[in-house]
């Protein structure tokens, strides 16, 4: 087995789909010749030709009506935004056409589009380069929204995502992408629309996606050396959201804490925390407690350490949650 970053195991991913099916496309500002501004589409115009990775202008609605043409024509077209900030020129054409093209055409006009968008903090960048704005796609009748968390995720979960004949748009956690793992490619993945146990425990459920899962795993850690079992869950898929494992564990543990970088307000936490009171009323212990981002725009690089979640404020909702 290799030990390779998420953004190699990305790589991996895209190729294994495109040697798979030459209706596969990728498409996006610099994918080309640069290989991406992360590197993810490295290497893969040289192996395949500029007819298959396409280098676009600096126009993301033209880059999704675009993709909705080839993919009634027959493509599946992997569509990446450079930077989370920047997709919102698009955002009329994906939640408009993409999200609702299948529905309306009765199931004669499938969508097989994904839209990469690396997302969330941490990477000292500027202004529109650091949004979190999952909750509004997940919101959109017609979507699939997945978060990777890890590379041994983002190798499987890109390719059944470009496999799919719904319109899937999947969140890269990208001061996540050179953190390594190993990888064995020839093991079965779960399914993409599934949540995992990634670390058992008694005391607390702690539910989170993406760049979240590693901070929830570290807030365990740093529990267990006070005697607290904290059980992490990575939800992987936000629309729809599995929430089998989520309510077999917080049946079990009475509590429950859910982390995201994007704002509280109105925030996939929110979702979540409302689903499991519906399903675990009489179980709970404690409220959902929610530790996310502030109601602010996101703040200027030299702060952002102190508006992200970090290992603290996790461990603080813990703390509140077992004080009931």
């Amino acid at each position: 087995m290799a030990q390779l970053t998420l953004a190699k195991a990305l790589t991996n991913g895209l190729r294994a789909a495109m040697e798979a099916d030459p209706k596969v496309l990728i498409m996006g500002e610099d994918v080309g010749k640069l290989g991406g501004v992360f590197r993810v589409t490295d290497g893969l115009q040289k192996d395949f030709g500029e007819d298959r990775v396409i280098d676009t202008p600096l126009a993301e609605s033209g880059i999704l009506g675009t993709a909705v043409g080839l993919a009634i024509r027959g493509y599946r077209p992997v569509c990446e935004i450079q930077f989370d900030g920047f997709v919102y020129p698009a955002y009329d054409q994906i939640v408009s056409q993409v999200a609702k093209l299948h529905f309306r055409s009765q199931g004669k006009l499938p969508m097989p589009i994904v839209i990469r968008i690396p997302f969330g903090g941490g990477i000292g960048a500027v202004e529109h380069h650091s949004e979190s704005p999952e909750a509004q796609f997940a919101h959109t009748a017609g979507l699939k929204v997945v978060a990777v968390s890890n590379p041994v995720d983002g190798y499987f979960m890109i390719q059944q995502a470009i496999a799919s004949d719904d319109p899937v748009v999947f969140f890269e956690p990208k001061r996540r992408y050179w953190e390594k793992a190993e990888l064995d490619e020839t093991t079965a993945p779960p399914p993409l629309h599934s949540s995992r146990v990634v670390r058992e425990g008694t005391d607390v459920t702690v539910l989170a996606y993406g760049p979240m899962v590693k901070t929830a795993l570290e807030a365990a850690l740093a529990a267990a050396e006070e005697g607290r079992s904290l059980e992490v869950i990575d939800l992987r898929t936000l629309s729809p959201l599995d929430m089998g494992p989520v309510t077999e564990s917080v049946r079990k543990t009475g509590r429950a804490v859910v982390v995201h970088e994007a704002v509280v307000n109105l925030g996939m936490g929110a979702e979540v925390a409302a689903r499991i009171t519906e399903s675990c009323f009489y179980e709970l212990e404690a409220p959902v407690m929610r530790v996310g981002g502030f109601d602010t725009p996101y703040p200027p690089s030299r702060v952002e350490e102190e508006y992200l979640p970090n290992l603290d404020r996790v461990l603080d909702a813990v703390d509140r949650s077992l004080g009931y």
